[in-house]
């Protein structure tokens, strides 16, 4: 028997064709996927995990365990340090999702009587990390800058105040005035978080991310970074302070309790970092952002896309209806781009999602803004 209740809030949201459902990868010409660098299906990457393993006599399949157990094997230390030498960090702590990173880091660090606030479009993740905190939380303006400094002026200075953004908006793929932000925090003795997911192996000299891009290490108390991305493994790590990292360590629950990566995973890690310094599918990727940002000038279609320079760019397309509509003409014109629906994004804002990657022709991008062009104004 499966609950009434439960029952009806299906019916509800097959009823607004909201429905969601797994389906498989396609064989359509990818502007969906977040492996901006092509790096998940890099066999040098690959190659150089399994000989990173071999290296180090490690023929281990799984962890065995939690890291405070018996899984925090050999190449954790060895990787968090890497890290944290690369990211320009005095610490790094590695976790197996970013998921997993956001809501144990915002369910454990922000205590009762602290304030959070956060950008109203923040990831479901740290939502639901917050929504686990004792401590109160209160959204601001999507990267409205004037609206947070109202809300932190009725603060008493002597609260631990948390301000948590993103650097590049996984829904948006825009970005918010960080170097205003950090002053703005500075002057306030707020606590700024940023999870640069969207921003690693994306920006940066060597893709380090927008953080160190604008040298604002020193003022970020943490950023999330994750690897499921632009470099194309899987799991993630917080990045901040030597004491930062012993906390987690000790009250954390979604890394205490939970089986560690095992060593076939830190290795892919430590080899995408290696391809990222050598190759050059970031310089790639930035000219294929630079061509969709013409061809978006070339038809018009600058009215319906949020503005982004990241490898996310988002057409506005009310309604679920209508945008299920169009993104179908597109995959059977063999592109694959996803319609983002509503309550996903809020009722009104739904969207196509258009994800850039090195690999992406100037062909493909011609032709895909070409069949937007002529459904959007048929």
């Amino acid at each position: 028997m499966f609950p009434k209740k439960l029952h009806h809030k299906l019916e509800e949201r097959e009823a607004s064709n909201a429905l969601r459902a797994l389906t498989t990868p396609t064989h359509l010409i990818d502007f969906s996927s977040n492996d901006y660098l092509g790096f998940a299906k890099n066999k040098t990457i690959f190659k150089q995990a399994h000989d990173y393993l071999n290296g180090h006599g490690i023929t281990q399949n799984g962890a065995t365990g939690s890291r405070l157990l018996s899984g925090n094997h050999a190449l954790y230390p060895l990787l968090e340090n890497s890290i944290s030498n690369v990211h320009n960090s005095d610490a790094a702590l590695i976790f197996n999702s970013g998921y997993d990173a956001n809501i144990g880091f915002f369910s454990s660090v922000p205590q009762r009587g602290d304030i959070i606030f956060f950008d109203e479009y923040i990831h479901a993740s740290i939502r639901d990390g917050i929504s686990m905190s004792h401590a109160k939380s209160y959204k601001f303006k999507h990267n409205d800058l004037v609206h947070l400094e109202a809300l932190l002026r009725r603060i008493p200075k002597d609260q631990n105040i948390y301000v948590v953004t993103e650097s590049v908006f996984s829904m948006d793929g825009d970005t918010p005035n960080l170097k205003a932000l950090s002053k703005l925090c500075i002057t306030n003795k707020a606590l700024l978080i940023i999870d640069e997911a969207h921003a690693i192996g994306v920006f940066g000299n060597k893709g380090e991310g927008l953080v160190q891009h604008l040298k604002l290490e020193a003022s970020v108390f943490a950023r999330l970074i994750t690897f499921g991305k632009a470099m194309g493994c899987h799991g993630a790590a917080i990045l901040g302070s030597a004491p930062l990292k012993q906390y987690l360590i000790n009250f954390c629950r979604s890394l205490i309790y939970t089986t560690a990566l095992p060593p076939h995973s830190l290795s892919t890690i430590h080899a995408a970092y290696n391809e990222l310094f050598v190759s050059h599918s970031k310089q790639q990727l930035h000219q294929n952002i630079l061509h969709f940002k013409n061809g978006i000038l070339k038809h018009k279609l600058q009215n319906a896309f949020i503005e982004s320079h990241s490898a996310i760019h988002c057409c506005i397309v009310s309604g679920n209806d209508r945008v299920k509509t169009i993104a179908k003409t597109l995959q059977n014109k063999g592109f694959d781009v996803k319609p983002i629906l509503s309550p996903t994004v809020p009722k009104g804002q739904e969207r196509l999602r258009f994800c850039l990657h090195s690999y992406n022709t100037e062909t493909d991008i011609e032709h895909v803004l070409q069949l937007l062009s002529l459904n959007l104004n048929p």
